[in-house]
């Protein structure tokens, strides 16, 4: 019996399906009243009828989902689409903001140091090994730019001194490099001393001002600045402040430890200066 009903259920179902159209047919001819056969057949194919119109309400359920779905997703994508764009506005807006500080910090420099000739570029690369301490920059000699230049940032901080220059690039000892060797001054005490990178030093991001004399008071703190003694460098850049002072090994000159004020790590834009006057 099972297997009957398995294999002819569809063709049962479709004659249900015929008699009951047929039986409502008869009613409608004979005023409503059906024999009592229809009324059977009736109690039969109820069930069937209920089942086709949950099917019915189903469908129409599932479809509207579906629509409801594809508008809702449409809207997500339009409100990620706005999202982003404000984002992007954001960032545009942060940017132009930061811009806007720099100039106006330039703008400064430039009314305090009216001798300085300015050329701006970007940092394309970083040293990447433990032995130098080195920027590339955007800008070579087709801008004027020379070796022994000094590059600093918006505010006057300096960042180092060419080392190299190519036609559309020049690479930049910083001031914790091995080859830095300049002038250095505390303004506090107006204490000089040689500005000189360490080795050891530079791996913690520090250099040294060496050949201190011996009635320097320094404390910790102290503001340091190039001193523009030997008129190779221009003075008055700052360099960073004194963190901690030591006599040297062989206890003669003292020397003290010096955190420059740069972050040479976040550096995006510098500003070369190539032309400066000599302070007498």
């Amino acid at each position: 019996m099972k297997d009957f009903l398995r294999h002819n259920g569809a063709w049962l179902l479709i004659i249900a399906l015929l008699l009951s159209i047929l039986i409502g047919l008869a009613s409608a001819f004979m005023g409503g009243n059906a024999d009592p056969f229809s009324n059977v057949v009736n109690t039969i194919t109820a069930p069937v009828r209920s089942g086709i119109a949950a099917a019915a309400d189903w469908a129409e359920g599932v479809y509207s989902y579906v629509f409801h779905y594809s508008e809702l997703q449409e809207k997500m994508d339009e409100l990620e689409k706005e999202n982003a764009d404000l984002r992007k506005q954001i960032r545009q807006g942060e940017a132009a903001s930061q811009e806007n500080e720099q100039l106006r910090e330039l703008l400064n420099l430039q009314a305090k140091r009216e001798d300085f000739v300015f050329e701006s570029a970007k940092v394309t690369a970083r040293s990447t090994d433990n032995w130098r301490s080195t920027l590339t920059l955007s800008k070579g000699s087709n801008a004027g730019v020379e070796k022994g230049d000094c590059v600093i940032t918006e505010t006057g901080v300096l960042v180092g001194v060419v080392n190299e220059v190519g036609t559309n690039y020049a690479i930049v000892n910083t001031l914790i490099d091995t080859g830095t060797e300049m002038g250095g001054i505390i303004t506090r005490t107006n204490s000089a001393g040689v500005l000189e990178g360490d080795l050891a030093l530079m791996q913690e991001g520090k250099l040294r001002l060496s050949y201190l004399p011996d009635e320097a008071q320094l404390v910790a703190g102290d503001e340091v600045l190039t001193s523009g003694n030997g008129d190779v460098y221009p003075a008055g850049l700052v360099v960073g402040q004194v963190d901690s002072v030591f006599t040297d090994a062989s206890g003669l000159t003292r020397y003290a430890i010096i955190t420059p004020e740069v972050q040479l790590d976040q550096l995006v834009e510098v500003f070369i200066i190539k032309e400066f006057d000599i302070v007498e």
